[in-house]
């Protein structure tokens, strides 16, 4: 597993602005090139941020997809996903 990859990225959108607009642009292409498992590439792409906790993603550090709104969260969705990683 790359869990790590993941909480880089997370932590790339606060960072890098270029990284920040591929992702809003067209988060496949800006992943492409990411050493993520298939199931990663495909939570993230999905915005399943219950699954990603679930699989050690640093909570704090996937605040920012729904803060700069990319995988298609906004943070209503994201408290409604992250709070089912909660109910199991």
């Amino acid at each position: 597993m790359s869990i790590y990859t993941v909480n880089y990225v997370c932590r790339e959108l606060l960072r890098d602005h270029a990284f920040r607009a591929a992702m809003k642009a067209d988060p496949a292409a800006a992943l492409a090139k990411a050493d993520l498992t298939d199931e990663e590439r495909k939570a993230l792409l999905a915005g399943d941020v219950a699954k990603l906790y679930r699989m050690g993603v640093n909570a704090f550090l996937m605040g920012y997809l729904p803060r700069f709104e990319v995988c298609g969260l906004t943070m209503p969705v994201y408290n409604e996903r992250i709070r089912s990683a909660a109910k199991g």
